[in-house]
């Protein structure tokens, strides 16, 4: 299983986001770190990947309307690929 854990406190921008994300899940050299690239990355997935964020409300802060688009295209890749699994863990 890939697991990428993503902390709020630590991704202060879109970079160091598609960064991680592209580090932990380990995404083809093509994605092009955006949420178009990643929601593309993410339905094509053949193995379990668990994402899974800290501290939500940081990231908002740091993100702003960005790390609301970043859910919702994670939460839309979960419901097309079923071996995305996408955890917020609101107590830290």
């Amino acid at each position: 299983m890939l697991i990428c854990i993503l902390d709020g406190n630590k991704i202060t921008n879109k970079e160091t986001l598609h960064n991680t994300l592209a580090g932990s899940l380990q995404l083809p050299d093509w994605y092009g770190r955006n949420l178009d690239a990643l929601y593309d990355c993410l339905t094509d997935i053949q193995e379990e990947a668990e994402i899974r964020l800290l501290h939500e409300e940081a990231l908002e802060d740091y993100l702003g309307c960005y790390a609301n688009a970043f859910r919702k295209a994670v939460y839309s890749a979960c419901l097309e690929n079923p071996r995305i699994h996408f955890i917020i863990n609101h107590k830290n």
